[in-house]
């Protein structure tokens, strides 16, 4: 396999021929070839060749080509070269969702895809699209290109060569269409990688036996008996009870037992916090059941850790995890959340503050803090390839909660297959944000087999 890359041109000339200069010809190998197999994403087409002189690298596609593989732009791209095929590319989709008809396709996740696209355009054929815009029947996707502008324009191509899933809910992904999408996409051998959110009781329990990384993880169950949630407590002193499918802090309780005192429940309301005290442990899961009901079968007990804190505030640590184009798993983000007076979780939505880790680990542990911070990201990166080897699809990225108690030990809460980047509003973390968007192309890149030559 070879890689190239060149500058597309198109030609108004209506016949199916490419049109080589004399440098890439000799880089394709092409002297003396009379035609060629040109792709572009899943379609095919005969072409024939003819040399032009022109300096550098260039190819010029007659509008006969350009139709029949739906080529979108001219400017740079890769060419690869495998068994005598030519491929343009990668093609590569971003499946997202939003409402119709309006300027921000793609809902609050608008500014973000376009990131994507503005960045990628630089090294591929860069699309966001909807489950509505697939035809498959005709195997094309008319997708959302962005202009030289920063507009959004549509196009239709050939299906994909590698699909990032960022589509925005839990109940989005479990429909049938979808559940049909990614099963069609599979059986065409198109990468589609975060294949869905994790759900944490799933998390929990592939890490639970792997004696790699179950020291990161604190005792949790999943759907709990009434017995239970008193025995953890009274080993504990205090719990999280959370909903195993949830988000942004979202019905998470965090219950406390004070032998003298009683039993505590602080959670969230109508955008306060709120504290109720129980004489008896039955009225304090009275109030739980009248609360959530049949729901609390989905709910997940977890052994309350005590992190470090600053100002008697607990902070933990969101890491940015992603796949670099090596396959590899790296930390390329580190926000530290310090939770709000009264917070049940560090959530900024709940009045937490964002700090950089060095500032939150300085104020923590002093002269240690650089040994704690590279610690911390070796366990990461452990327990991102832990859950890649236990979880049987794709993954590009994952968001670790991860905190830190007062004896250096590193615990995992949450593991999130489609983080949220709101650490990288913080200004001293958007060089990161783009780092991010850089490694999810490079990604892309490995996934399609557009590699680089140095990372072969």
């Amino acid at each position: 396999m070879s890689l190239t890359y060149c500058n597309v041109h198109f030609s108004q000339k209506p016949e199916k021929v490419v049109y080589v200069s004399n440098n890439l010809l000799k880089s394709l190998k092409l002297s003396g070839k009379k035609n060629i197999q040109l792709r572009l994403g899943k379609d095919v087409i005969q072409a024939a060749v003819k040399p032009i002189k022109k300096t550098g690298k260039h190819l010029y596609l007659g509008s006969g080509i350009r139709n029949g593989i739906r080529v979108p732009s001219a400017g740079g791209i890769y060419i690869r070269n495998q068994d005598n095929e030519y491929q343009l590319g990668p093609l590569i989709g971003v499946l997202s969702d939003g409402p119709t008809n309006t300027s921000q396709p793609f809902g609050s996740r608008t500014g973000f895809i376009k990131q994507l696209l503005r960045e990628g355009r630089k090294k591929c054929y860069i699309f966001a699209f909807t489950p509505r815009d697939i035809n498959w029947n005709q195997e094309k996707v008319t997708g959302y290109f962005l202009n030289d502008n920063g507009s959004f324009y549509r196009r239709t191509v050939p299906l994909p060569d590698v699909v990032y899933n960022r589509l925005p809910s839990r109940k989005a992904e479990t429909s049938s269409s979808i559940i049909q999408l990614r099963e069609r996409l599979s059986r065409r051998k198109i990468p589609y990688f975060n294949w869905s959110f994790f759900n944490k009781s799933d998390i929990y329990r592939l890490l639970e036996n792997d004696n790699t990384v179950n020291k990161y993880v604190p005792e949790s169950h999943m759907n709990p008996s009434p017995e239970k949630i008193k025995e953890m407590l009274e080993r504990h002193q205090f719990l999280y009870y959370k909903p195993s499918a949830g988000s942004l802090g979202k019905g998470i309780y965090r219950l406390t037992y004070l032998p003298k005192r009683g039993y505590f429940a602080r959670y969230r309301k109508g955008g306060g916090n709120v504290l109720l005290r129980f004489n008896s442990f039955n009225s304090l899961m009275r109030m739980l059941q009248s609360r959530h009901g049949r729901a609390l079968n989905s709910y997940v007990i977890q052994q309350g850790i005590r992190l470090v804190e600053i100002d008697n505030c607990p902070i933990d640590f969101r890491f940015h995890m992603h796949k670099n184009g090596k396959n590899n798993w790296v930390v390329v983000g580190i926000g530290a959340k310090k939770a709000g007076r009264g917070s049940v979780t560090t959530h900024l939505k709940n009045g937490g503050s964002l700090l950089t880790p060095e500032q939150a680990l300085s104020r923590a542990f002093g002269a240690r803090a650089d040994e704690v911070l590279q610690n911390a990201k070796k366990a990461a990166i452990t327990l991102a390839e832990a859950i890649e080897f236990h979880h049987q699809h794709l993954l590009g990225e994952i968001g670790f909660d991860l905190g830190i108690d007062q004896d250096e030990r590193v615990w995992m809460f949450e593991a999130n297959a489609k983080p949220g980047r709101s650490i990288f509003s913080h200004p001293s973390l958007r060089s990161e944000g783009k780092a991010s968007v850089e490694h999810i192309l490079e990604h892309c890149l490995y996934l399609s087999k557009f590699r680089r030559r140095d990372s072969e």
